[in-house]
């Protein structure tokens, strides 16, 4: 179906890291020879994305020269000019190399904070550079494996004490930049500070500048801690602090998987999809996942075009579901009014506390009558499964 085809309007992007994947994990090396950033930006150029994404050094290797640099970027500025991309987000990695060992800006030695520092200025200059208008922070080595190293009150403060000297780095050199931080509960930590979405909304209203500063959730992070993850999504939304989102898949209970979008729980993936489009989510659809370890370069094309079918697939079925007339009724029918209560609502009034109080509620009747949910509910997947 041409509808299912991605579109520059679709905003659906990858990072280096996903589609660039060697294929390595703990049990086994590369099984695909590396890819040049410059050949990442084709192939994604020849799926039909419309972003790319990067960690610092998903770019530029943390101990390329200066001549190494510019001729990587060169590549890289073409590659997207032939292609089209753009890039939406960028990233530093605090997490790969051994001097993070004990976290970047939690770090109990001042060195490591320093130059985490030093790091990610000079990353988000890099993002800038490509025109990346959110830059995003996974603190993935900022935790512990034995409370006895760090005071977490300590770790919080050095968190604070970063995100409010970039807000400033930013503001100073007056890049048009939002940041958005990402949690996730432990992997490769044994326990990560602000492990969740939550944690991370309560964090920000701590900073000096929280308008600057919004969330990225990813769906396998809140999976791994067994949370619904468009509830989570939903809060950040609310709050006006969704301002990017990375999509994937994930058993809960497992390491940090990065399925294919959709692949895991399809029914999850159908009410995350609803929620973006029906509240007007306009910001990058970004895909953080990898290929199964199985694929050849071929298998990554289909993994990628994999992710954006599912979620086009799923689009449809959000359109259909708002327009089916067997759920609708039963959404009415439950979401009814009552008049005579209705009015009680809202913002407190003496007035209103008072004739809430004086209320006689049946409480029988009302606990008695059923509410179509397993009707419902079984609606929802005839339509995710197509028999509707």
């Amino acid at each position: 179906m041409t509808t299912l085809l991605p579109k520059p309007e679709h905003k659906f992007t990858f990072g280096l890291w996903t589609v660039g994947s060697v294929g390595r994990d703990p049990f086994g090396s590369a099984v695909r020879d590396p890819k040049t950033p410059a050949e990442l930006v084709y192939l994604l150029g020849e799926v039909g994305a419309y972003g790319v994404n990067f960690h610092d050094n998903d770019l530029i290797p943390i101990d390329a020269t200066p001549a190494e640099e510019e001729a990587i970027k060169k590549d890289f500025r073409k590659a997207l000019a032939d292609t089209g991309l753009v890039v939406p987000m960028a990233t530093t990695n605090l997490f790969g190399d051994p001097i993070f060992k004990d976290g970047a800006f939690t770090s109990n030695d001042p060195k490591v904070r320093a130059y985490a520092l030093q790091k990610t200025m000079r990353a988000i200059d890099l993002g800038v550079e490509f025109g990346a208008k959110v830059y995003v922070f996974w603190g993935g080595r900022e935790g512990t494996e034995t409370d006895s190293s760090k005071s977490a009150v300590d770790a919080i403060k050095r968190n604070r004490e970063a995100m409010n000297f970039f807000c400033e780095y930013a503001i100073d050199h007056q890049y048009d930049l939002k940041f958005a931080l990402e949690a996730k509960p432990n992997e490769p930590r044994g326990d990560i500070y602000n492990p969740t979405t939550g944690h991370m909304l309560a964090f920000i209203e701590t900073l000096d500048h929280p308008e600057m500063v919004g969330v990225n959730p990813e769906v396998a992070h809140e999976h791994m801690a067994g949370i619904n993850f468009m509830h989570g999504v939903a809060q950040a939304w609310e709050a006006g602090k969704l301002f990017h989102i990375d999509l994937n898949d994930q058993y809960p209970g497992r390491y940090d998987q990065d399925l294919r979008f959709g692949s895991r729980d399809i029914k999850a993936a159908f009410y995350l999809v609803k929620f973006l489009e029906d509240v007007g989510y306009d910001a990058p659809r970004h895909f953080d996942a990898h290929a199964f370890r199985t694929e050849d370069y071929e298998g990554v094309k289909d993994f990628a075009r994999g992710c954006m079918r599912t979620y086009l697939m799923l689009k449809e079925k959000a359109q259909l579901f708002n327009a089916d007339p067997d759920i609708q009724a039963i959404l009415t029918e439950i979401n009814a009014e009552d008049p005579a209560i209705a009015p009680l609502f809202g913002k407190y009034s003496a007035e209103k506390a008072n004739a809430i109080k004086a209320i006689t509620f049946d409480r029988s009747s009302i606990s008695n009558r059923g509410l179509k949910y397993e009707r419902l509910d079984q609606l929802t997947i005839d339509l995710i499964l197509g028999y509707r």
